[in-house]
């Protein structure tokens, strides 16, 4: 939330505002099931890239989760080569309780592959593509028209330079700042 504050210097009125740590937020963590209702198992003949397809559908951030559930097989974090040549003999991690949580720690390509080559062949395999955690902005607040033509000049006031940046970049500083270099402007 955006806090406002008001001072008046020589009948100029100046609105300040600061913002506080709620301004920007992160979206939450998310928990993605691998392959969706079907779970990690071996695809039916000729769907080969059911987990492509899947991925694709799906936006992963650091710090999200893929959760692995499945029944008489295993799952292996693989290197770029292991996930192209279906190796499973180097996994980075390997997996094989049935329901397996890997956090996403790192943006960039995480690969993964079934412990048994012969369904990692038949398309048991997947390639997810991690993005940096990117901050959720709020809209700043809309900004006055200006007066319409005709109307009074503004006064000309001693203080106008320190209001005008006053006004312009208070949104960066927090209340205890604001009130003092207001004070220090009085004196």
């Amino acid at each position: 939330m955006t806090s406002l504050w008001a001072l008046v210097f020589g009948g100029v009125l100046i609105v300040l505002a600061a913002a506080d740590d709620s301004a920007i937020q992160v979206e939450p963590l998310k928990e993605f099931k691998v392959g969706g209702r079907y779970g990690w198992r071996e695809p039916e003949d000729n769907n080969t890239s059911m987990y492509d397809e899947w991925a694709t559908m799906m936006r992963f951030h650091v710090g999200d989760s893929l959760v692995f559930e499945y029944h008489n097989d295993s799952v292996l974090s693989v290197d770029k080569f292991g996930y192209y040549h279906c190796n499973v003999s180097d996994p980075i991690l390997a997996f094989n309780n049935g329901n397996s949580t890997v956090k996403l720690d790192r943006p960039g390509p995480f690969y993964f592959i079934s412990g048994d080559p012969v369904h990692c062949l038949k398309g048991q395999r997947l390639i997810v593509e991690v993005m940096s955690p990117h901050p959720i902005h709020r809209s700043p607040p809309s900004i006055a028209s200006p007066p319409e033509s005709g109307s009074m000049a503004p006064a000309i006031s001693p203080f106008s330079s320190l209001a005008g940046a006053l006004a312009v970049s208070s949104w960066a500083f927090s209340p205890v700042v604001i009130a003092i270099m207001a004070v220090a402007a009085v004196v």
